[in-house]
């Protein structure tokens, strides 16, 4: 299991570490950061962000059983249109790709969205060559609403990206649907 704790300063170094190419951070910050990564990039990234009125909350991911942060997400939130925007998903270390840990982070990061800050749609946006995420995305229950056509370029090189997104009833329909399950007792 994991949790979702306040990115802080100290969680700097660990994310330059992650971050050992242009293209990687390409797809993982977008055009808000430069490579290579650097502290004072981060610092910006963080102002203002992880307090009750924050339009960002930025989150390092724990694993429990050891307290070891692998990864890294953040949530953009428009109040005024109670929506928010997943962005900056990651987990760290890619021998732990692939065991449900980004479908966990999600998971959590929609339960703050609806449950905590009572929002009514969440939208993320994914680079379309990125099939690992897609699948993780659509296995959370998020809809894809269009491809955006050479959106990003990198290199030499122009990407698509989709946009997804999950509203409040599509959130309620499966947290319901979970319940159901959990108290019948399947898994």
């Amino acid at each position: 299991m994991i949790r979702l704790e306040p990115f802080e300063r100290a969680d700097f170094t660990q994310l330059i570490a992650w971050m050992d190419s242009p293209r990687f951070l390409f797809q993982w910050g977008g055009q808000s950061f430069r490579h290579p990564l650097t502290e004072q990039q981060l610092e910006q990234y963080i102002e203002d962000a992880n307090t009750d009125d924050a339009h960002a909350l930025i989150y390092r991911v724990v694993q429990e059983e050891n307290n070891e942060v692998i990864g890294h997400i953040n949530l953009h939130i428009d109040r005024m249109n109670q929506s928010a925007r997943i962005g900056k998903v990651l987990i760290g270390d890619r021998g732990r790709r692939g065991q449900g840990i980004g479908q966990l982070m999600i998971r959590q990061v929609l339960a703050i969205a609806f449950e905590d800050l009572g929002l009514h749609k969440v939208s993320l946006g994914v680079l379309d060559f990125n099939h690992a995420a897609l699948a993780c995305y659509e296995k959370a229950g998020f809809v894809k609403e269009g491809l955006i056509r050479d959106k990003r370029k990198m290199d030499d090189e122009f990407c698509s990206v989709w946009e997804m997104s999950m509203l409040e009833e599509e959130w309620l329909e499966m947290s319901r649907t979970e319940r159901s399950l959990k108290r019948d007792g399947v898994r």
